[in-house]
Formats: C-alpha cells, structure tokens, sequence
C-alpha cells in the first residue's frame, strides 16, 4: 500500500477545520453547565436517589474521597456482574466471565483505560456490554472532566477551601454534555454505516458456501461515547478496523474527531472560568502544536516504512486497513495515543518501528494533546505550573501563576505528579522483563519483545488502552500488574490534582507586578512545550533506546 501525502494533508486539515469551529461553541457551553445554577428534573431525581444535597459544596479531602468510594463501588459492581453473566438476561449465551479477565476489565473500564485482555463478541453478552462496559464509558469520561472542573475553580477561586460538589458535577456532565453529544453522534453513525440493532446475523461465503454468524448489537451507541469520552474499548475485538464499527473513510475520520471533540474545546472553558481568555488560548495552542507534530511525524514514520518487519513483510500492508489505506491509520493511531482513547483502526504492533514509538511518546507525554476529557487539561495546567517555577527560577522571582503563589507545598505535589507515571511504567515494566514467564506472553524476540512490554505498562499506566498486539494479559501475573498500573495511574494524579487544587483555592489574589511572568502568549506556550517534551525525554529515553529506536535502527 502506498502512503498517499495529499490525502493526508485534506484529512488533517479537516480535522483541524472542524476542531476550530466547535472551540469556542463548545467551551462557551461547557462553562454554562458548570458554572449554572439550576438543575434539570434528570439531575434532581439522581441527586434524591443518592441522598445528595446539591447545594453544599466540598472540600478537596471530601471531592476526593467521593471521586474514590465512587470509582470503588463501580469496579466492584462491574466485576461481580460479568462473573454473574450467565444467569443474566441478554447474555447471548454465554458463561461468566473468568475471574481475572474480570478483575482486570472492571478496572480497566472505571479508569476510563480501556485496555481489553479479551475477545469481546466470545466473552460479553449484549447486558454486560450496554449496561456495564458503555455506562462506564460515560461515567469514568465524566469523573476526568468534573477533576478537571475543580482544578480551575482552584486557580479562579480565592479564600476558600471548596472546590464544588462532584455528585453535581457528575451528574452535569453525564445529562447535559456526554448524554446529548453522545446520542448525535450516534446517529451520525447510523447514517454512516454503523451498525446498531439488537440481533446476530448469518452470513454465507458464497466462495466457499460456509456459513457465519456474526454477532450484531447497539454498536453505534456504544462506539459514539467509547471515542467522545476518549474510552477506546471496541465492541468488537478488531476495535475499529472492524467493518461494523469502522465502515468507511468518512466514519473512521469522524471517530478522530470526536475523540479530539471534549478536550480541545475545554481550554476555552478554563479560560472563560478563570477570567483570562488568553491563558485558554496558550494551552489550546501548545495541545495544538503537539498534536500536529505528533501526526506529521507518525505519517513521516508511516510513509518511510522503516524497520526489518515492515521489510520482511514487503512494505506495509500486514496490520493496516486495507479499505482506507495507511492514511487513516497514521492519523488514528497519533490521535488516539494522544488522548488516552487506545481506539485503534488498525494493528500498532504492525506500525514500522518508528511509527510504534511516536506512539509511545505520545503516551509518555502525558496525553495532554488534547488528552483525555479533562484528564489532558489538568496534565496540561500541572506542566504551565512546572514552567512557571523554572521561569521565575531564571528571572529570580518568586513563582506566580494567575496571582497564586507557586510556593513549596504545590511544588512537591507537581512533582509527585510528574513522577508518578514514569516510575509506575519504568517499575513495573522493569520488574516483568526479569521474570522469564512473564516474557514469554510477548511471542516476539530482540527489542521487539521489549517494546511490547514497555507499550503495555505506559499504556496501562496512562490510562490509554491501546496495545501491541502480540502480548496477552489474561494471566494472573499480567492482569493483576496491568490493574495495579491501571488504578495507581488513574487515582494518583487525581489526588494530587485535587489537593493542588486545594491548596491554590485557599490563597488570596496577589496583582500581577513587573516581575510577574506572564503565562499567556508564544513566549510563554514555547517554554510550556519545551517542558512537556523535555520532561518525557528525562523520564524514557533510556527505555525508548532499548526498544522501539534499537528496533528502527536494525537494518
């Protein structure tokens, strides 16, 4: 197959058109919903149900310990429902789900990672995949977004010690934002080709005269928020590059869209919240930047072929969508490893060895371009602190960021949250390549084998979901390190994002001065860029070298 440039420039642009015109749209509505006052009758009856009293706002401690008693009860109901499956309705007859494929998909699903140690159509019935796994898909979206919220209502707020109330937030997102953009999408998808019934079908080779039962299923629905909420799970196991999922070129470039929907459009909101327009417009330029870096550069990798895989196999072709071409696989595979969606169209263990580390780069960044929903926000405003420290480091003044001190306290939980991810990879990584056991489940050998086990943890670790293929996590060893990576990856970070919050809310304003660094404009975007891609470079060159560049190297 033939990487066809012009293609690839039209459907970017596209992309980057249509991204533009719902930037301020969607934001302006996303600061209505958060910022509003009334609850609709949807809300008030989810609030009585849970014995919320909306008008009370929380402190960080208490946002975070519903955020986690939350998530907790979801991964437990989701576990004990799949190994109840065969007693359920819908269950297309099939058994329970075995135990550590459970484990490891409840938390998987709440984290809103994605990452999917099963076939899909052979292990789940129709009730475990639209009551469980597509209702997780909304609320584990809306848990990152309503973090997101409260961080900047800890920058834009002053002398206070509440941030919101996340059973109101929770229920804001899910109604007014997921719901309805999600149910929109849904019919796009149906009017493109998307499948969405309630049956099996029988399909006759009529070369071969064999018969197969395909199994069919609500697939549009399922697929609109597994992309807006950057969820990723498939109903199917080929994800995407299944025809009922992925039809046509249309489709396949709309799923990117509304991947990058949510989390591009929430920087305005954030500047809208706090009171400066232009701090909104740095961020969205910088998330910008490297996300058209990251596409141009996949394509580049895509285009050259390079590798002594790709080479065996004769060029590309094994892996990609032969419907589409190459194209769209490069522009899915940079985006969807970009904002923790882990969607894929067509097989990352059979992108050229080049190509698999951008998209591992694009996991080590961080996913902050545009990331996840709310989840690539917040990332995004804990690197503006870091380069704000290292600014007021080199002018010699103290730290401000939108007249909130920058002291000690909120500079060790930034660091704390940079230093998570890279430690949860690198550790657990690290420890599996020494067991020979556990090497074992990736087939392939030299710095290939490597790189899928890398993939795997900074995948788990950074909630993304994507795999290379060759690796299979339905093993106790496996499951239980990729939930540990998954969850620690997950509520780690929120912690921190929240007592940071926290922490800034509680300051009074102080005036911006002459010796204020300014965090808005090229100046200050070029630095926030030059942070994000330094500290991933600091944190896994080393692995990189030992996998996907040794690999690219190999001749």
């Amino acid at each position: 197959m033939n990487f066809n440039a012009a293609s690839f420039l039209i459907q970017v642009a596209a992309l980057v058109v249509a991204l533009a015109a719902l930037h301020k749209p969607l934001g302006v509505y996303l600061v209505r919903v958060f910022e509003g006052k009334t609850s609709t009758r949807a809300e008030r009856m989810f609030y009585r149900l849970a014995g919320v009293d909306a008008g009370t706002e929380q402190t960080w401690s208490v946002y975070l310990r519903s955020v986690l008693v939350f998530s907790a009860v979801s991964i437990l109901a989701v576990f004990l429902l799949q190994r109840l499956q065969g007693a359920l309705p819908g269950s297309n007859g099939l058994a329970g789900v075995d135990p550590w494929v459970a484990m490891n998909t409840s938390i998987s699903f709440v984290t809103n990672t994605n990452w999917q140690t099963y076939a899909p159509e052979a292990t789940v019935g129709m009730f475990v995949q639209m009551c469980l796994l597509a209702v997780q898909n909304f609320l584990s979206a809306a848990v990152g977004i309503v973090v997101a919220v409260a961080l900047i209502r800890g920058i834009a707020r002053t002398r206070t010690d509440r941030l919101g109330n996340f059973w109101v937030d929770l229920a804001r997102t899910s109604f007014r934002v997921l719901l309805p953009m999600a149910a929109a999408a849904a019919i796009v998808m149906v009017l493109g080709g998307v499948v969405q019934n309630f049956w099996s079908t029988d399909v006759v080779n009529q070369a071969s005269g064999i018969s197969q039962t395909i199994p069919g299923g609500p697939v549009a629905s399922q697929e609109a928020i597994k992309e807006l909420g950057t969820n990723g799970g498939g109903y199917f196991n080929a994800n995407s590059a299944h025809p009922f999922e992925n039809p046509n070129v249309f489709i396949s470039l709309f799923q990117v869209f509304l991947l990058l929907l949510i989390p591009s459009a929430l920087p305005y909101a954030y500047g809208r919240i706090v009171g400066d327009q232009r701090q909104g417009f740095t961020v969205a330029a910088v998330m910008g930047s490297l996300w058209l870096a990251s596409v141009s550069l996949m394509g580049w990798a895509v285009a050259s072929g390079q590798g002594t895989a790709t080479a065996a196999a004769g060029g590309l072709g094994e892996g990609f969508e032969q419907r589409f071409g190459p194209v769209p696989g490069a522009i899915f595979a940079a985006s969807t490893t970009l904002t923790s969606t882990g969607a894929v169209n067509t097989a990352h263990d059979s992108l050229p060895p080049m190509a698999g580390g951008v998209a591992m780069v694009n996991m080590m960044l961080g996913e902050v371009a545009p990331g996840g929903t709310g989840s690539g926000l917040y990332g995004m405003l804990i690197l503006s602190i870091i380069s704000v420290f290292i600014a007021g480091l080199m002018v010699g003044r103290t730290p401000e960021y939108l007249g909130k001190k920058i002291g000690p306290s909120e500079m060790k939980l930034t660091a704390l949250y940079i230093l998570v991810t890279p430690a949860l990879v690198l550790a657990l990584a690290g420890i599996s390549v020494l067991l020979p056991d556990v090497v074992a489940n990736a087939p392939s050998s030299g710095p290939h084998q490597f790189s899928e086990m890398l993939y795997a943890f900074t995948s788990g670790a950074n909630n993304n979901g994507s795999a290379f293929g060759g690796i299979t996590t339905s093993g106790p060893y496996l499951s239980v390190m990729m939930g540990i990576a998954m969850l620690l990856g997950r509520f780690l970070p929120i912690a921190l994002v929240l007592a940071l919050a926290g922490s800034l809310a509680r300051q009074q304003r102080i005036p911006a001065s002459a010796g204020t660094v300014p965090t808005h404009g090229w100046l200050f975007g070029s630095l926030l860029l030059g942070v994000t891609v330094v500290l991933t470079a600091l944190s896994y060159f080393p692995a990189l070298a030992l996998g996907p560049l040794a690999e690219g190297l190999l001749k």
